[in-house]
């Protein structure tokens, strides 16, 4: 391993492009201390670090939204963005058009998605300032609160620009990228309070070995299921186009176990938050006893969690992958699976791997984005990283790793991954 990095070090565009990735997390972390002008955001911290939907924003976000900083809203409204684009290109039909006519079609999908992000930025920066922060603003006149909306607004566009430019000028995906780095960011204030847990007797180290044992199982397990395929054999016939004999080859189609990646586990945080977040505003007893009932970690907030995991992977899932139309670039190419006849018996094929893949698929994820949970309500300590954050960080890495590879690939050197 170590041997292949200082192989990949040799290489002079590869050494650049790794260098501008971690010129720009520096640059994410200035930011990242930059406080927006006229918010005493010590007076929003306690807030915003609570299970809710904010405090979910906020750990993605590298503690930006507790600090109340020029990057508070993070990349958010982009991922939001870039989902609505991904449900809309769906329904209509000219999106769709725009998405199969490929590098001109997707140019016009990624300028849409870029002004949809500004709009949801300036409408989260509006909420944010107004109602959420509004008794943390030192100077509650119309200009202040323009230039509170404007600074936080304008942190989101600078993140979209500059994911775009590591994605371009770097290595790896740049949004990926940062989300990961604000994760990360996060790291060594959770293990000064496992040392602080550990100090005062509220934990033993053989809880803490414990704990990091089955951290490292459940890594593997992420890895195994962002890994984990089923490869179906495809064998194209000879035909003969003019002069020229094409075809006559075997492939596969490589059918994912975890097609919808992180996807659900994010949707499913988000939308089990809101409740909790909007009743936290009322002062009523009723809604104070929904507002614990639906408590981060209590069991009717697991098993909802849970059960929204598992329908947003078969939902982003059916999104993602249409096995007719899969079905129908084989037949139309002359290709077919053994033992099938193209058209809808293969089709119908796709469509039974694909429910089979996904339900396992989905119970993995729910289980992995849960356990962390149970584990720091059964032990006391501190986890570091949640089942979210564990999936956002190892999914990441994997990614960055086979890029780096494919570079390595293309010079003949040997890459990470065998």
């Amino acid at each position: 391993m170590l041997e292949t990095i200082r192989t990949a070090w040799r290489i002079k565009e590869l050494r650049e492009r790794i260098l501008f990735t971690l010129a720009m997390f520096v640059v994410f972390r200035v930011g990242s201390a930059i406080p927006v002008p006229g918010v005493d955001a010590s007076l929003l911290a306690e807030f915003f670090q609570e299970d809710n939907i904010f405090g979910f924003v906020n750990i993605i976000g590298g503690g930006n939204l507790a600090n109340f900083t020029i990057f508070a809203l993070g990349i958010m409204p982009y991922i939001n963005a870039s989902i609505i684009m991904n449900l809309l290109t769906i329904v209509i039909p000219k999106l769709k058009e725009w998405s199969q006519e490929g590098p001109e079609g997707r140019k016009k999908m990624t300028q849409i998605t870029r002004y949809g992000t500004i709009v949801i930025a300036l409408i989260q920066a509006f909420g944010l300032s107004t109602i959420i922060a509004g008794e943390a603003v030192v100077d509650k006149t119309l200009l202040s609160y323009i230039t509170i909306i404007i600074s936080l607004t304008a942190g989101t566009a600078f993140l979209m620009w500059m994911g775009e430019l590591i994605t371009e000028k770097g290595i790896g995906n740049g949004i990926s990228l940062i989300i990961f780095a604000g994760i990360v960011a996060g790291f060594p204030v959770g293990v000064a309070m496992v040392a602080e847990q550990y100090r005062f007797g509220e934990i033993n180290l053989m809880v803490i070995v414990l704990v990091l044992a089955i951290l490292l199982a459940l890594i593997v397990g992420i890895i195994g299921l962002d890994q984990g395929q089923r490869r179906i054999n495809v064998q194209y016939s000879k035909r003969v186009v003019g002069r020229k004999m094409y075809g006559g080859q075997s492939t596969h189609i490589p059918m994912k176990v975890n097609q919808a990646g992180v996807i659900p586990v994010i949707f499913a945080s988000v939308i089990l938050s809101f409740p909790q977040t909007l009743v936290s505003f009322i002062q009523h007893p009723v809604a104070q006893r929904i507002a614990e009932s639906l408590g981060w970690g209590s069991n009717l907030n697991l098993i909802l969690y849970m059960t929204l995991i598992i329908l947003f992977t078969f939902f982003y899932t059916a999104v993602q992958f249409d096995p007719f139309q899969v079905a129908g670039n084989i037949k139309k190419y002359g290709g077919f699976i053994p033992g099938l006849r193209p058209g809808r018996p293969t089709a119908d094929y796709l469509a039974r791997i694909t429910s089979r893949l996904t339900t396992a698929g989905a119970f993995s994820l729910a289980f992995i984005a849960v356990f962390p949970i149970l584990l720091e309500r059964m032990t006391g300590m501190n986890i570091i990283f949640g089942g979210t954050g564990l999936i956002i960080v190892v999914g990441v890495a994997l990614e960055t790793f086979k890029q780096i590879e494919s570079h390595m690939l293309m010079r003949s050197y040997r890459g990470f991954m065998k």
